[in-house]
């Protein structure tokens, strides 16, 4: 009969421990999200952006998908993300970085560190990526990067415009679809340094310095359908040099925005230069960066501009782009917002090159409150709530009838 008694303590815990249960069964997951920082989709979308943030926030769930940091003042971040290996995007943009942090997840799809004050990148920053398929290390102060044979195979996008190149980055992943060197101090390309790139659809090495290049520079890349080359001090009095490169530029089928020499402003593509050879293009959208930029400093004490909670959820612009990829799902279905590579905005009409893969900050007059909340996750049927309730009738009847 001893065995039998069943104190009310007890009895409470074998009924939480029902509940647990059933919730686990169910579905039914009980997490918080930092009080800083705005959660949707069952707070694994987590947006802590523009918050003055100095670290890491605590309560970060370990199964989050997509975390943007940017525009905030961390410094370092390394060996803190390592163990969130459901982490598909990261948003780093615009905050006081000198490295690529360690042991980033290689869960990763989509890193973005643009505007921060990286000056290299070592082959180890990036030897372990095999899912990265999208990296902008535009705006910061890079002089070198260097990558090792066979890496980040995944990766289509590589942005490292804004920064002080002064030789295109030789042993690029061949893999690569969208590479954008605009406004850097480029001056050469050396040889080879192409000829491994059988996917470069587009290539963008406008507002550079480029006087001359060799020839037949170009001719590897088979897949090429976009070039920019304006906005270069072209030596246009060397006719011998620019020769091959203009002829290059007149026959080749891509398209190429900001012909050498001022030819025209774009040439390439025949039909298309055809059609296009009577507008006047801009060419001061070649060279100036976007104002949205520069924006967080003209706000009220200095603050970056709010950023609504839409645009960081959807983490896309509808634009004209030459690139663009929409979200992508994964094995269980769900997904991924923001998910979505950096598209260059470089475009026959409104030659404007610049590319981020950070969303324009916006101005926003209502800031969202934002609590400690229990997500509900997927709703408890009603078959599941009669279930628990029936559970837990069953349980004080024991309790009363001992």
């Amino acid at each position: 009969m001893r065995a039998l008694t069943m104190p009310g303590c007890s009895a409470c815990l074998l009924c939480l421990n029902v509940l647990l249960l059933c919730g686990m069964q169910g579905g039914w997951v009980l997490s918080v999200c930092p009080s800083v920082c705005s959660c949707s989709r069952g707070h694994r979308v987590v947006d802590c952006s523009s918050r003055g943030l100095t670290k890491l926030p605590p309560g970060l769930q370990h199964n989050i998908r997509f975390l943007n940091l940017s525009f905030n003042s961390l410094q370092t971040l390394d060996n803190q993300l390592s163990h969130y290996a459901h982490l598909r995007t990261l948003d780093l943009s615009y905050n006081r970085l000198d490295g690529l942090p360690s042991s980033l997840p290689r869960s990763l799809w989509d890193l973005r560190v643009a505007g921060n004050h990286i000056r290299s990148l070592d082959k180890n920053d990036t030897a372990y990526h095999w899912n990265l398929q999208a990296l902008d290390l535009s705006a910061n102060e890079l002089e070198r990067v260097v990558f090792i044979n066979n890496t980040l195979p995944s990766l289509r996008a590589l942005n490292l415009s804004h920064n002080h190149f002064w030789t295109v980055p030789t042993n690029m992943p061949h893999n690569l679809e969208t590479v954008d060197l605009s406004h850097n101090y480029l001056t050469q390309i050396l040889p080879g340094s192409l000829a491994r790139l059988p996917r470069l659809a587009q290539f963008y090495l406008h507002a550079n310095r480029f006087a001359s290049l060799p020839g037949g520079i170009f001719d590897k890349l088979a897949a090429l359908d976009t070039m920019t080359l304006g906005d270069n001090p072209w030596a246009c009095e060397d006719e011998d040099s620019m020769a091959r490169l203009l002829t290059w530029a007149q026959q080749t089928r891509a398209t190429v925005a900001g012909c050498p020499c001022y030819t025209r402003p774009v040439c390439g593509d025949a039909d298309l230069a055809a059609t296009l050879s009577g507008r006047e293009f801009d060419t001061l959208s070649l060279t100036e960066p976007p104002a949205w930029v520069h924006s967080r400093f003209q706000s009220p004490g200095g603050q970056s501009p709010a950023r609504t909670a839409d645009a960081t959820s959807t983490y896309r612009q509808v634009i004209p782009a030459l690139f663009e990829a929409g979200s992508r799902q994964d094995k269980r279905g769900v997904s991924d917002p923001g998910v979505s590579f950096w598209a260059s905005t470089t475009s026959v009409d409104g030659l404007s090159a610049h590319t981020s893969t950070t969303a324009s900050p916006r101005p926003s007059t209502t800031k969202t409150k934002v609590n400690h909340q229990w997500n509900s996750g997927p709703r408890l049927t009603d078959a599941k709530i009669q279930t628990i309730a029936s559970t837990l009738f069953v349980m004080a009847t024991v309790v009363n009838t001992f």
